[in-house]
C-alpha cells in the first residue's frame, strides 16, 4: 500500500533536523573554547572541557564587579575587560609554553627589587594555579568558572601592578611628601594596559626591570646585605630599600646639562652628558632630624601620619636657573624677620644698622629704626626687611634664581666657615655653594658675559637689572641617600631630614 506524505510534513522534518545539527553544532563549538583547551592540557581534568566562552565572560564580568575593591586600578581593570568583551586575555595567554610559570617566578624575586612579592598577589596565584594544575581539586563546572575567573583577574591585577612599579615606583613621592614639587610621571592608563595588550608576559615583565647602572649596583648590595645579620646590616638594608624606590620614580634628568644637588650629600654638581664637570659642598637647610636619632614622632608605632617637615628643610624639586642678580639685596623673608632680625634689634639697638638693614612700612623707608617697639607683638610681621648689598650680605655677591613655590634659590654666602663642616644643615631652606663665581662660569660660559658678572662681583656694585641666562640649565634639587661611586664604591649619608623614615613606613604599609 502506498502512503503518501505531506510535502509540507517532509519539509517541516527537514528544517528541524537541520536546526537541531546547527544547534548542536553551535553548542559544541561553544564549549570547545580555547581557555577549556588550555586548562584541559594543564590539569587534565575533563571538567575545562565544559568551559563555555559566553559563559565564562558573563562569570568575569560579574566577578570583576563584586571584586574590584580589591583591585589597584579598578577603573582600568574594567576599562580592560570591557575593551575585550571580558575574554581570557591573560590566561590564554599565560597558559601557553608555561608562561604562567615564569610569570609566578618573576613575581616571587619582587624581594630584589625591595618589595614583597604580596604586593603582587603571588602567593594567591600560586595557590590558584596549583588547584587548576590538580586533576581532583575541581570537580564541577561552577568551581572551574570561579577558579578560572580569580586567576584571570588577580594575574591582570599583578601584572600591571608589577609594571607599574617597575617603571614608575610603588609609591607617588607627591603623596608621601609635603614639601616635594619634582616632575614625577606617574601610571596612567595607558601603562596598565599596554602591560596586559603584549603577546610574551615572560619577555616584557623581564623588559621592564630597570637597567639603570645605579639601579642593578644597589640590587647587588641588597642582596648581600641580606647575607649580614648584623644591625650595620639591617640599618644599610633600609637605606637601600628606600633608594632603589627612588630609583624607580620616573623623575629622572633627561637634559644634557644640568645642576644636581644632593641634600643629605651637601653637594653640587654640574652635569653634562652624565658626567659631572664642577663640584663643590654646599649648605642646606636645617633639617628636623639632624641628631640621626633616626625616629620622627610622625612616623612611630602607631602607623603612617601626614609628612610634617621643619620649617627650614630645603624642598625636594626641579626647575630652570634663568638669571643670576649680581650684589643682590636680601628680601628678608617673614619668618627670619620674625624669629630672628626682629628679636636682634630688640636686644641691640646697632644690629640693623651694622647689618646694613633697612626697615620698611608699607613699602616707606624708616629712617630711624631705633623708635621702634620691638616688644609690639607681630613686629616681625609688621615691617618688611632688607638687607643692602656687601660684604656682610647673607646672599654673599651672587643669587641664581629658578621659579619655584617655596621661594628658595642658590647663592653666595659670606659665611664661608659653614662648608668646613661636615653636617652642612644650616641654612633656612635656601642652597649656599661653596663656588659661585666657577658656577656661573659653568652655566653663562667664558664669554663677555662671565667677565661683566665677575667683574661686578669683584668690585661689588650693585646691579639694576638681572642678568639672564641665555640658554636656562635645568635644576634639581634631590634626596638621594646611596648610590654608587666613579670607583664602584658605594657611598651611603644620614637621613638628615628623616625622609628615608618617611618612605620606608609607607613601603612597610604596602598591601
Amino acid at each position: 500500500m502506498n502512503i503518501r506524505r505531506n510535502p509540507l510534513s517532509n519539509i517541516l522534518g527537514l528544517l528541524i533536523g537541520i536546526l537541531a545539527i546547527a544547534l548542536c553544532f553551535s553548542s559544541c563549538k561553544k564549549s570547545d573554547s580555547e581557555l577549556g583547551k588550555l586548562a584541559f592540557k594543564v590539569s587534565g581534568n575533563k571538567i575545562f572541557k565544559e568551559i563555555n566562552e559566553e559563559t565564562f565572560a558573563e562569570k568575569l564580568r560579574a566577578m570583576t564587579e563584586s571584586e574590584s575593591k580589591n583591585f589597584k586600578n579598578p577603573k582600568f581593570l574594567k576599562a580592560f575587560y570591557n575593551k575585550h568583551n571580558y575574554a581570557s586575555v591573560i590566561l590564554n595567554k599565560s597558559l601557553k609554553d608555561q608562561q604562567l610559570d615564569s610569570v609566578i617566578a618573576i613575581l616571587s624575586r619582587a624581594d630584589a627589587h625591595g618589595l614583597s612579592p604580596k604586593l603582587f598577589q603571588e602567593s594567591e596565584i600560586k595557590t590558584l594555579y596549583e588547584q587548576l594544575k590538580a586533576k581532583d581539586k575541581v570537580t564541577n563546572i561552577d568551581d572551574a568558572y570561579v577558579l578560572l575567573s580569580k586567576l584571570e583577574l588577580s594575574l591582570a591585577n599583578a601584572i600591571s601592578n608589577y609594571s607599574n612599579a617597575m617603571q614608575f615606583g610603588v609609591l607617588s613621592p607627591r603623596k608621601i611628601y609635603a614639601q616635594y614639587y619634582t616632575k614625577t610621571a606617574r601610571p596612567d592608563e595607558n601603562s596598565f594596559i599596554k602591560a596586559l595588550e603584549v603577546d610574551d608576559l615572560r619577555q616584557f615583565l623581564d623588559s621592564v626591570q630597570p637597567k639603570n647602572e645605579q639601579y642593578i649596583a644597589l640590587q647587588k648590595a641588597l642582596k648581600n646585605k641580606r647575607q649580614a645579620t648584623s644591625v650595620d646590616g639591617e640599618e644599610a638594608e633600609r637605606v637601600l630599600v628606600v633608594n632603589l624606590e627612588r630609583l624607580r620614580w620616573k623623575n629622572k634628568p633627561t637634559e644634557d646639562k644640568y645642576v644636581w644637588v644632593n641634600i643629605p650629600n651637601f653637594s653640587l654638581d654640574v652635569m653634562e652628558k652624565g658626567k659631572s664637570t664642577l663640584n663643590m659642598k654646599v649648605c642646606v637647610g636645617e633639617g628636623r632630624n639632624k641628631d640621626y636619632k633616626d625616629k620622627l614622632i610622625e612616623y612611630d608605632e602607631s602607623g603612617v601620619k601626614k609628612d610634617r617637615p621643619f620649617n627650614r628643610e630645603t624642598p625636594q624639586l626641579n626647575s630652570m636657573i634663568h638669571s643670576v642678580q649680581v650684589n643682590p639685596v636680601w628680601n628678608i623673608p617673614e619668618s627670619i624677620a620674625t624669629n630672628e632680625i626682629s628679636k636682634y634689634a630688640a636686644a641691640d639697638p646697632y644690629y640693623l644698622a651694622n647689618n646694613n638693614i633697612d626697615i620698611y612700612l608699607n613699602g616707606k623707608l624708616i629712617d630711624d629704626p631705633e623708635t621702634i617697639d620691638w616688644s609690639e607683638p607681630g613686629a616681625g610681621k609688621k615691617y618688611s626687611f632688607k638687607q643692602r648689598p656687601g660684604a656682610d650680605n647673607s646672599l654673599g655677591k651672587i643669587k641664581f634664581l629658578f621659579n619655584n613655590q617655596s621661594s628658595v634659590y642658590l647663592h653666595d654666602t659670606p659665611n664661608q666657615q659653614a662648608f668646613k663642616q661636615q653636617v652642612r644643615a644650616v641654612s633656612h631652606g635656601c642652597v649656599r655653594v661653596e663656588k659661585p663665581a666657577a658656577l656661573a662660569q659653568a652655566l653663562f660660559g667664558s664669554g663677555a658675559t662671565f667677565e661683566e658678572i665677575k667683574k661686578a662681583m669683584e668690585t661689588g656694585e650693585p646691579r639694576a637689572k638681572d642678568i639672564a641666562l641665555k640658554n636656562k640649565i635645568p635644576v634639581y634639587l634631590t634626596y638621594q641617600t646611596c648610590w654608587q661611586d666613579e670607583t664602584g664604591q658605594l657611598q651611603y649619608r644620614k637621613d638628615v631630614y628623616g625622609l628615608d623614615i618617611v618612605l620606608y613606613t609607607h613601603l612597610m604599609k604596602l598591601k
